[in-house]
């Protein structure tokens, strides 16, 4: 369970149920911006931009031209698959697979509104990112994620990461070829 952001009311809704990942699309792009300019800041939902402070109209161009270059996901010119996570049919935040170097290894990543953190919604998404992979044939999953990030750790333990610091950063490796956790 968890709140998500009424985006045209700016109100915080209760939502339930389970967590299940939906291909980022013209269909739930908005819906994706809504919650990001709601409960994120930008820098935390996509890459840098020259652009004004906070969620400015050249921002929100970027956040959706940079999902839009995405959507032919792991075959497509940026091998990502970007994935809305929806909760009780709301959406909360966003997950990705991205091909590595390394043949059957992708490379995940994670953001939740605010209002959606702390209510295990990070790690049943990532359950589910889990068995998207091995569909896809893929035999490990990294991240990296900043040693203070506690929410994300725990996400990462939670779903059988092996975690190691490097160079300042938590590195965390599941390997798909053991048994996945149970979504």
């Amino acid at each position: 369970m968890g709140w998500t952001g009424a985006a045209r009311r700016g109100r915080l809704r209760h939502v339930t149920g389970a967590v299940r990942l939906e291909p980022v699309s013209e269909g739930n792009l908005e819906p994706l911006l809504s919650v990001a300019a709601a409960e994120a800041e930008p820098d935390d939902v996509m890459p840098p931009v020259d652009a004004p402070a906070g969620w400015s109209t050249a921002r929100r161009d970027a956040f959706r031209e940079f999902h839009r270059a995405h959507f032919a996901g792991l075959a497509g010119p940026t091998g990502t698959q970007m994935y809305a996570i929806l909760a009780g049919g709301e959406v909360v935040g966003m997950v990705r697979m991205a091909r590595c170097d390394e043949p059957g290894t992708v490379e995940t990543g994670m953001w939740l509104g605010r209002s959606a953190r702390g209510q295990g919604l990070g790690a049943a998404a990532l359950r589910e990112l889990l068995h998207l992979a091995a569909a896809a044939g893929m035999h490990t999953v990294v991240a990296r994620t900043t040693p203070d990030n506690a929410g994300a750790i725990s996400v990462l333990r939670k779903c059988g990461a092996k975690l190691h610091e490097d160079d300042g950063s938590v590195l965390a490796q599941i390997c798909l070829d053991a048994a996945l956790p149970a979504v």
